[in-house]
């Protein structure tokens, strides 16, 4: 974002920072602090919070920064940052509640922890940036309403496959064409992978096999589509999307239905094409001089043209997030409105009544994606809300599970979020 940076550099020279908050120092979180602690100009990473001490310390270790101080109340925590001392914390909530954090990132991947991480930083009126797809697939909508009242920004992050593709999406709308298709690029899917079968693959590159096995699973794909979708209008073609298996993205122009595309779009994926990383938006249109000039650029012959990203790099792509929210109070991508897609939960081996969900990336269940008026229809239980449920019936392998179905656990902002999310675009269709 090139006007991104000069505002950052003449936010920089008026010595006034944009101060951002990181909760979650995990592999990804590590990476963020990396990168802002470079350092970038107009930007400082103020505080990180994590669920131990020593996880918060390592991030800023690793980047350079030999010495934390640990705070344990806001006023601790504002008397640092004021002070320009780095901190850490076991408190996310303490950075939500900062006078001089402007925005939290939110990187737990975790659902109820972030729903109340986000409630609490937009309560406060923090901007708030979630690289936590879990979250944002599940009650990203309502969290929107939720912003949208207070005034402040809550988006996903460019570098993750749905900012990736929302860039391209609005590149393509103002260039005058019409986008009919975004999604990713994928290079397996298997909806009965484990942490068992993804252990060593994890080590091996200093992941955990729970995270890796809802990338194997077609989980978290599931989810990235849902927030594009969310974000678009676009709807599946059907559940799972189609996943068509192509050498490169260009082969995307004949693989899709032109009507199916033109009836308002859609969002899916491919196998195994080049570039195989990124994210990919196909556009329209079908005037024969821009069909002329784009043949003339070696774009094809249209009526539609591939535009593609050949990477997504989200510790790196982050640093634009944060400073279209602070700056210019903008999204890179974030819900239009009511939920368009949704994340269903799908048993991944024959289940008994009595037996536990254990969640995203876990042995009993897969998440995969729907039109959200099926998931309302069918009363279907959120992936994103899976995690601790217990079935009161026998569910067969590669089931739907409703809500019918189970027993949620007691006590989650999450599921009351969710409540007040289908409660509110209810009233909003009916008003």
């Amino acid at each position: 974002m090139i006007l991104v940076d000069t505002a950052l550099e003449r936010r920089e020279r008026e010595g006034r920072p944009i101060r951002v908050g990181l909760v979650g120092a995990g592999y990804m979180g590590r990476g963020i602090a990396l990168e802002l602690l470079a350092p970038v100009a107009g930007m400082r990473l103020a505080a990180v919070a994590n669920r131990t001490l020593a996880g918060a310390a390592r991030a800023y270790r690793e980047a350079g920064v030999p010495a934390a101080s640990a705070v344990a109340s806001v006023a601790a925590l504002d008397d640092a940052i004021a002070a320009g001392r780095p901190a850490v914390t076991d408190d996310a909530l303490l950075l939500c509640r900062a006078q001089g954090l402007d925005v939290v990132v939110e990187c737990t991947g975790d659902v109820e922890f972030g729903a109340r991480v986000a409630t609490a930083a937009i309560a406060h009126g923090k901007h708030v940036v979630l690289v936590n797809a879990e979250l944002d697939a599940t009650v990203g909508p309502i969290l929107k309403v939720h912003a949208d009242r207070r005034g402040v920004v809550i988006t996903n992050t460019d570098g993750d496959e749905p900012g990736v593709a929302m860039n391209l999406y609005r590149f393509v709308k103002m260039l005058g064409y019409r986008p009919v298709a975004a999604g990713n690029f994928k290079g397996m899917i298997d909806p009965y992978r484990t942490p068992e079968t993804q252990r060593a693959f994890a080590l091996a590159h200093y992941q955990q096999p729970r995270m890796i096995t809802s990338f194997a699973d077609g989980t978290k794909l599931a989810m990235e589509a849902t927030i594009l979708a969310n974000a678009t209008g676009f709807r599946v073609a059907r559940r799972g999307m189609y996943g068509h298996r192509c050498a490169h993205v260009r082969d995307t122009l004949s693989l899709f239905p032109l009507d199916e595309l033109l009836a308002g779009g859609i969002v899916d994926y491919v196998l195994g094409a080049e570039p195989h990383t990124g994210a990919f938006v196909l556009g329209y249109t079908d005037h024969p001089v821009k069909q002329e000039y784009l043949r003339y650029f070696k774009m094809g012959d249209g009526p539609l043209y591939a535009f593609y990203t050949p990477y997504h790099l989200p510790h790196l792509q982050v640093v634009p997030t944060i400073a279209r929210a602070a700056l210019f109070g903008d999204a890179t991508v974030a819900p239009r409105g009511a939920p368009v897609c949704d994340v269903l939960t799908v048993a991944k081996r024959d289940l008994k009544a009595g037996d536990i969900l254990d969640g995203i990336g876990g042995f009993t269940c897969y998440g995969t994606i729907d039109n959200a008026e099926i998931a309302r229809r069918d009363n279907l239980l959120p992936m994103g809300l899976s995690e601790g449920c217990r079935l009161v019936r026998d569910v067969a392998r590669d089931e739907a599970i409703a809500y019918e179905d189970v027993v949620l656990p007691e006590g989650r902002l999450a599921d009351r979020l969710r409540a007040e999310q289908a409660a509110h675009f209810a009233e909003a269709v009916h008003a």
